[in-house]
């Protein structure tokens, strides 16, 4: 299938130069679309391969039309996890449900899709590496615009100059921090810690998820396919964050560790994983929440300007569909002063709409009290005994434009 995009005809030779900041979903996302529309695109990214490998993720909703016009949607397709069951566990081990996934996650039973996040990583970057300037191992040091452009500072030392820059560098971005101020201004604490991490599948599981749940504590084992990995879940409750644990690793496995002593499953084991993992992945659970979205001739995309927690399971979706929207903004709009106003307007009710899921009970899976567990709990058994209803779907849709038909964007 053809992809639907701006069109090719370029009718001017002095093309945009924008810089990316991130390659991990909305970067190359937006290079993709920005290239179509007559951009010289560079991207940095700071590691210094493509990250493969890790956690799945959802698409769905509108983020679904986003890879189709793509043209990655059969690849991903043919990616998607398919898991067949999710089994929850009461405190003892024993099972208390058994349900289809979408059920829970409010996905769309054949129409969203769950990929392991390094799959859409790749399918993105085939898409732009032959038409795109990657930049591995860099990142940006320092941003100057008080000339007619931007003025890049690398951290390599290397100097260039861009009409526009965007930040893509995801929940803790650099370069949200360098133009508006530390991220505590518009991190919103959703009151859960979580770690990730691989781990060896020595309990025979395929495809499936399952659950364990105490109050304030929750640990999950997630087989994704029919190998001998797993991906590990441990999350928790804390009325605050725990700043001093955020850049300390092995701050992060002992706070773990103390928050899960003495529980039962195979949460002992899964803690002493964690302590042996390579891969492990600490946040919190939180949202980036911001009146504005650019400064000047750099603009936010993705986690870096409306992160929605991976509570909401929208991250990715939101990412993809922002990226889209930034850059049609761009073709459509000469002025980018006009461009970031446009992109801000069309799409922010629709980011805070799915913000918002986490405000109406997207946090049900996790209970941090008895009363909630057990109302949780006569939830899922109600699940197992009822009719299967239709499920309604847990995000929020938004009607896509069309590039502008000439797509041009020169500089202004």
């Amino acid at each position: 299938m053809r992809p639907t995009g701006p069109s090719m005809d370029v009718r001017t030779t002095a093309k945009r130069k924008v810089l990316i900041s991130g390659a991990s979903i909305s970067g190359p996302a937006l290079a993709y679309w920005l290239s179509r529309s007559g951009c010289a695109v560079t991207v940095v990214e700071k590691a210094h391969t493509l990250r493969d490998g890790g956690y799945p993720i959802d698409i769905r909703g509108t983020a679904i039309e986003v890879v189709r016009r793509m043209g990655i949607l059969p690849r991903l397709r043919d990616a998607h996890i398919d898991s067949r069951r999710c089994t929850f566990l009461n405190a003892d081990g024993s099972e208390l449900a058994s349900v289809r996934p979408h059920i829970i996650a409010g996905s769309v039973e054949g129409q969203d899709l769950e990929v392991r996040r390094g799959d859409l990583a790749t399918a993105l970057y085939g898409k732009v590496r032959d038409d795109v300037e990657f930049l591995f191992g860099d990142s940006i040091d320092t941003l100057d615009q008080s000339g007619p452009a931007v003025d890049v500072t690398f951290h390599s030392g290397r100097r260039r100059t861009f009409d526009l820059v965007i930040g893509a560098d995801g929940m803790h971005s650099a370069t949200r921090e360098s133009l508006f101020g530390p991220e505590e201004r518009f991190h919103r604490y959703l009151g859960y810690c979580f770690a990730i991490f691989t781990m060896p599948n020595t309990f025979g599981l395929s495809r499936e998820l399952m659950l364990w749940n105490a109050p304030g504590k929750a640990a999950a084992l997630y087989a994704v396919g029919d190998n001998d990995e797993l991906h590990a879940f441990l999350n928790f409750h804390r009325p605050r964050p725990p700043f001093d644990a955020l850049r300390n690793p092995d701050a992060q496995r002992d706070l773990v560790a103390t928050v899960f002593a003495d529980v039962g499953w195979e949460v002992p084991g899964m803690v002493s994983a964690m302590r042996d993992a390579d891969d492990l992945f600490f946040d919190t659970a939180g949202q980036i929440r911001m009146a504005h979205w650019s400064s000047g001739r750099v603009a936010l995309v993705g986690d870096a300007a409306y992160a929605p927690s991976f509570l909401t399971g929208q991250g990715s979706s939101l990412a993809l569909v922002g990226a889209y929207m930034l850059a049609n903004a761009l073709a459509t709009h000469r002025d980018h002063t006009a461009a970031f106003a446009a992109y801000e307007r069309d799409t922010r009710e629709f980011v805070a709409m799915n913000q918002a899921l986490v405000d109406n009970g997207a946090a049900r899976l996790f209970p941090t009290t008895e009363q909630a567990l057990e109302q949780r709990n006569t939830m899922l058994r109600a699940l197992v005994t009822m009719p299967a209803a239709p499920v309604r779907p847990a995000h929020s849709a938004l009607a896509l434009p069309e590039f502008a038909p000439d797509a041009v964007t020169p500089v202004p």
